[in-house]
């Protein structure tokens, strides 16, 4: 199923509930991301109130709007996020650190990646999602801390 597809229908769902039934059993900000073999990348984000959109980037929580406008001024009008799985990787990390004034440490921090190495290391590309291990945090820091 499409990931467009999906987040219409819950976001019909969580309407009607909030029309009708005059409650929010979804009341929870939902992300779905997807690779469609059609659009390619894909990530959309349902409100309990029945909004949904899609998005090149995005953020939830208490400092949502913040992330989102050091998202924007560092994607500018770019489809995608330039760079290797790393490049983007180190692009969220330092997006939450500007914006939380937080110096991350490997064990604080989790990282979910489609399309990165693979986690045996192996030759070639994992097409399922993973996470990151913490060594993997590690390496993704230093070049942070490196690029200071």
């Amino acid at each position: 199923m499409p990931c467009d597809v999906l987040a219409k229908r819950i976001a019909n769902i969580s309407q009607v509930y909030t029309q009708r039934a005059y409650m929010r059993p979804l009341g929870v900000a939902t992300t779905l991301i997807s690779v469609d073999s059609e659009y390619g990348p894909q990530l959309f984000k349902c409100d309990p109130a029945g909004y949904y959109v899609g998005y090149r980037a995005t953020a939830s929580g208490p400092k949502q709007q913040e992330i989102l406008n050091h998202l924007e001024k560092k994607l500018k009008n770019k489809e995608y996020a330039d760079g290797t799985w790393e490049d983007v990787v180190e692009l969220a990390i330092t997006a939450l650190s500007t914006v939380l004034s937080v110096d991350f440490k490997k064990g604080e921090i989790e990282i979910g990646i489609v399309g990165g190495p693979r986690a045996d290391g192996k030759e070639g590309t994992q097409s399922e999602f993973r996470t990151l291990t913490e060594d993997e945090i590690d390496e993704r820091l230093q070049a942070i801390s490196e690029k200071d």
